[in-house]
């Protein structure tokens, strides 16, 4: 029975799952930290799908869901964030000279969107906004049923939207982006300048906050807290009024841990979008949900995008 190897690499962990062919179901899942005992991470990645390979099975291909800009093209990692050593690495080239299968590489934002189409909250969608808020802001759009890339694969960068030209740095180096205003860092460091502000609150006003202590907070309806998760709302309105003018979705799907906020953080989101929409026509039949998959849809989009590529 031929399967694929499917890989999700992040700064954290990685994950390689062996799925036969024509199923969503994995017959093996091994996780390992991405960094550790000495070993670099490209060593420790080839020496984790030795370890699963499914001998004596045929494997078809392997997919692979990776951190960072990249180049799904000719399957370069540009820069992996919290990979150390992480530059330029041509993966795909590296992988297919060690195994002699090919390789499907894709940014795992965009996976995540691919996979939610295919197998989670946006099944029966043709056209969809996938966004992910959690320590960054990513995403990735269909339309049409297939993954937007882009010329050199770079699409899908929702984050990265100038929503106030002179706003706070974000870590990309420029100036007002969105996800300088509303990822999990952003949130909770608006709620800690409030609270040395003066503003009270019940979140302690010592020590660092996360967006998890925000959202606690704002379930037990501290006014802070609330008022954090508003302004988020309100700036991720914005960024998606415009995307549903450029892309005209007709879901759109929220992901990361920032999202399991829930009706905290959507309402004032809802909201904002129906203020900064051209018409409300953009709006008044698009849906929008959390993600059905989880910390899957990387995983799962990977294996989309490899039953796509080698099933041709």
């Amino acid at each position: 029975m031929a399967q694929y190897i499917i890989l999700d690499i992040g700064g954290t962990q990685i994950r390689a799952a062996c799925f036969p062919t024509e199923s969503q179901i994995p017959t093996k899942v091994v996780r390992i930290p991405t960094q550790g005992d000495g070993i670099p991470p490209l060593d420790r990645l080839t020496n984790l799908i030795a370890e699963v390979w499914p001998s004596p099975d045929a494997v078809a291909a392997i997919g692979v869901a990776a951190a960072g800009p990249l180049d799904p093209y000719a399957g370069i990692v540009i820069e992996a964030p919290n990979i150390p050593g992480w530059i330029n690495v041509p993966l795909k080239q590296h992988l297919e000279n060690r195994f002699h299968v090919p390789v499907y590489l894709g940014n795992d934002a965009n996976m995540a969107a691919l996979g939610e189409w295919k197998y989670g909250a946006g099944r029966g969608h043709h056209h969809l906004i996938y966004m992910t808020i959690s320590t960054g802001i990513g995403g990735g759009i269909i339309v049409d049923d297939q993954l937007l890339l882009g010329a050199r694969g770079f699409a899908g960068e929702l984050g990265h939207i100038t929503i106030l030209p002179d706003g706070p740095l974000c870590g990309c180096g420029q100036r007002g982006h969105l996800e300088a205003l509303a990822s999990g860092p952003a949130i909770a460091l608006w709620a800690e300048n409030e609270l040395k502000c003066g503003v009270a609150s019940i979140l302690p006003s010592s020590g660092s906050l996360t967006a998890k202590d925000v959202g606690h907070a704002a379930e037990q309806g501290d006014p802070l807290a609330l008022a954090a998760l508003s302004r988020a709302g309100h700036f991720l309105g914005i960024a998606l009024a415009n995307y549903l003018h450029i892309f005209n979705s007709s879901i759109i799907i929220l992901g990361g841990g920032v999202s399991k906020c829930g009706y905290l953080l959507i309402q004032p989101l809802k909201t904002s979008i129906a203020e900064h929409v051209l018409s409300i026509d953009y709006f008044n039949e698009v849906t929008i949900t959390t993600a059905a998959l989880g910390d899957d849809a990387g995983l799962m989009g990977a294996l989309a995008l490899t039953q796509a590529r080698a099933g041709r």
